[in-house]
């Protein structure tokens, strides 16, 4: 076994061996970088989260409440409508009054999509503006703010 120690005429100082000590260099300054930045980001971003309230429906006179069943049949106050075209005809009868009343959805839970979609969209098809759901708060998570 032999070992040459000096310089071999045939390699002429070529290095076969990548230098990485630079690219950790850069890499570390990155992780720095990085590590300085993202709290002063993550403190500047803005985020304004909406705030869950209830608040309680003012029911006047002129509120129309649209009740849809599990069955998806519509309600017009207490009313059951026969068909979808009396529905969008009295929804056009009540937007050109001035002002437009308030139409307020209550949909049962086991309702589907498909029939509150079918709803809102003839409110705005018919041209209606005001547009509310009415819920009711979960019992087991209420809690009293002060």
């Amino acid at each position: 076994m032999a070992m040459s120690v000096g310089k071999d005429d045939s390699d002429e100082g070529s290095i076969s061996d990548i230098n990485t000590t630079p690219l950790v260099d850069v890499m570390l300054v990155l992780l720095i970088i990085f590590l300085i930045t993202v709290p002063v980001i993550k403190n500047f971003a803005v985020s304004d989260i909406p705030k869950a309230m209830n608040i309680p429906t003012q029911t006047k006179p002129e509120n129309i409440t649209i009740q849809v069943d599990k069955g998806g049949r519509i309600y017009w106050n207490t009313g059951l409508l026969p068909d979808r075209q009396v529905f969008f005809q009295k929804i056009v009868g009540e937007a050109r009054k001035s002002p437009q009343p308030e139409f307020h959805i209550r949909a049962d839970k086991e309702a589907r999509w498909e029939s509150i979609g079918r709803v809102i969209f003839n409110l705005q098809r018919g041209g209606i503006v005001k547009v509310g759901f009415i819920t009711e708060p979960d019992p087991t998570q209420l809690r009293v703010t002060r």
